[in-house]
């Protein structure tokens, strides 16, 4: 069994903090759990932590940080432990860790993302105009905007997605569920989980070759009619919407994607599959595949192969 739990929170970079902060709350519909200084937090109504998102205004875009939660105590002085055997340092985190939770460990992976293994949490306690009539939920669904319920998954770009694949599988302990391969026998994606989900930790190649960036943050919901519904959201609310609702033919989940204010790629997402059998072969893709574009054959937009966050500028024509 893995000794990680799930991933999440996560610390998201923008420069238009207002804005951002405008799209998180009223178009995706989350909560303001709290705000310290230049940070915001936010939740859905299905996080039993006291927030999944920490909205931090900076001068440019983003992921700041990746939490990573594990089964245990012990199982994170032992992930703890891999992560210094394998080489990237870290320290960890000073007067207790980030709110909400215990200390911390945080550390850079190896094309440069920064990540904070931890177990220690609070629980969300909700205040009485948010508490649920279900006493297994953890808050009130508000039906506001597109009413996400939780964060689900997070892709970062990658110089070398092997390395990284390789890091998560052999030091977090993840499970490689699917990727692909190129011709020339490259890695361009991987889709990896610590649960039955078919993913939650994604890498997939920078097309620059630039270290550290983010390709987008993704937020679940029940239903694919509330992925419809965000569209017309994110329409009415001048949101770019970078691909229209579809579906992926890796890992089948039904998706929209559009640029929050900041910059940022954000996903609204439900559907997937579930991986049940202890003994499941990694699906591989091949480039010829991933030519034919989606699960219904819509063909993926050239913008999703390329940009990320911060932005970065593209080599010059050779």
């Amino acid at each position: 069994m893995s000794e990680i739990a799930h991933l999440g929170p996560v610390e998201l970079l923008t420069p238009d903090a207002d804005a951002s902060l405008h799209f998180f709350s009223e178009v995706l519909g989350m909560e303001i759990e709290g705000r310290d200084g230049r940070s915001a937090y936010l939740r859905g109504w299905g996080d039993y932590q006291r927030y999944s998102l920490k909205l931090t205004e900076s001068d440019t875009s983003g992921m700041a940080w990746l939490g990573i939660r594990a089964w245990s105590p012990e199982a994170l002085e032992r992930r703890v432990a891999a992560v210094r055997a394998a080489g990237l340092g870290g320290e960890w985190t000073a007067d207790g860790g980030e709110r909400g939770r215990g200390a911390g460990y945080r550390f850079r992976g190896p094309d440069g993302h920064r990540f904070e293994l931890y177990h220690d949490v609070e629980r969300y306690e909700p205040p009485e105009h948010l508490r649920p009539s279900l006493k297994n939920q953890p808050q009130r669904y508000t039906g506001r905007g597109a009413a996400i319920k939780r964060l689900d998954h997070v892709n970062i770009l990658s110089a070398d997605v092997r390395a990284d694949r390789e890091f998560a599988t052999d030091v977090l302990g993840y499970r490689l569920y699917e990727r692909i391969e190129l011709d020339d026998g490259t890695e361009a994606g991987a889709w990896l989980s610590a649960t039955i989900a078919a993913h939650e930790l994604i890498y997939t190649k920078d097309a620059y070759g630039a270290h550290g960036r983010l390709h987008h943050l993704a937020f679940w919901v029940d239903t694919r009619e509330e992925c419809l519904r965000a569209a017309d959201l994110f329409l009415e609310g001048d949101i770019h919407i970078e691909a229209a609702p579809s579906k992926h033919a890796i890992a089948q989940g039904f998706f929209l994607y559009g640029i929050e204010p900041g910059g940022n790629r954000i996903e609204v997402t439900t559907g997937g599959y579930f991986v049940f059998d202890p003994d499941h072969p990694p699906t591989v893709w091949t480039e010829a595949e991933r030519r034919k574009g989606q699960a219904w054959g819509v063909k993926t937009v050239e913008s999703f192969h390329t940009y990320g966050t911060p932005p970065v500028e593209a080599p010059a024509a050779g």
